[in-house]
């Protein structure tokens, strides 16, 4: 009888560690992962010698969750980049444009120091990486070339017209263009000016392009200023004036205009007293 009370108190228990178990592990299968941090902790775990003990820790909280490795990395800007030259061996150019050919990294620097110039990353992906010493100057120059070209560069949803005549353009033709200019000018396009330069004419191309700004200089400035692009061709793009250089240009000629009345006054008054 005894045994039998036994044997029935262990199948209950049984069935009762069964049925937690099952609803223990149930409730984590049926949760969603989640992110967990874990601050640092220490452990020290006795040793047999009581003056002995061994010490575990992490000396930072540690994160479940996945890392991730496809983040786009930002470019840098283009100037010098010190000492801080991640990459044993380089591929140099030296500041006239000549190939020094591949180095390790501690060579560039000693000819950087020899001849106080500064190293610039150019091409990152290539291999091995190219950097070329440049003196302050030449990096000034080339960063102003990068954000002219970049301003001149459309944005997205930016319209760009593009328009190309001869420094030999008749009279009636150069004012049909203009007017085509200040109608796109008036839909906000950007309008890209091209000027190729005559074989037998001396007209000044610099000049037609102002002469082309005069005209619809009311909404429409230089987006990039006019500049030679190669022999015998220049460019400009024009744009649409902002409502606060649209302001400031309203200003400016209301001021011009009261300037040149104010001296129109100011001679028939001493007309007057002549006569």
């Amino acid at each position: 009888m005894t045994a039998f009370c036994v044997m029935k108190l262990l199948c209950q228990a049984t069935r009762n560690e069964n049925r937690y178990a099952k609803r223990f592990f149930g409730a984590l299968l049926t949760q969603t992962p989640q992110k967990r941090v874990f601050s640092p902790f220490w452990m020290v775990v006795p040793d047999p010698d009581p003056r002995k003990s061994t010490v575990f820790g992490l000396t930072q909280p540690f994160c479940t969750a996945e890392k991730s490795h496809t983040e786009p990395k930002r470019k840098a800007a283009f100037g010098s980049v010190g000492r801080r030259i991640p990459y044993r061996i380089l591929h140099v150019i030296n500041q006239d444009g000549e190939s020094l050919g591949n180095m390790h990294r501690a060579e560039a620097l000693k000819l950087m120091d020899q001849h106080d110039l500064k190293l610039v990353l150019l091409r990152e992906n290539a291999e091995p990486p190219v950097y070329r010493l440049m003196t302050g100057q030449q990096i000034h120059e080339e960063q102003l070339k990068r954000a002219e070209k970049k301003k001149a560069s459309p944005k997205p949803g930016v319209v760009q017209k593009e328009l190309s005549f001869s420094s030999a353009i008749a009279k009636n033709d150069l004012e049909t263009k203009t007017k085509q200019i200040a109608q796109w000018i008036e839909k906000k396009y950007h309008v890209k000016v091209t000027i190729r330069q005559a074989k037998d004419s001396n007209t000044d191309m610099f000049m037609l392009f102002d002469q082309i700004l005069d005209n619809v200089s009311e909404k429409a400035t230089y987006l990039s200023k006019p500049k030679v692009t190669r022999e015998g061709v220049s460019t400009c793009i024009l744009r649409h004036m902002s409502d606060k250089e649209l302001k400031a240009y309203q200003k400016m000629e209301k001021q011009k205009n009261s300037t040149v009345k104010k001296d129109e006054n100011e001679d028939l008054k001493s007309n007057e007293l002549h006569q």
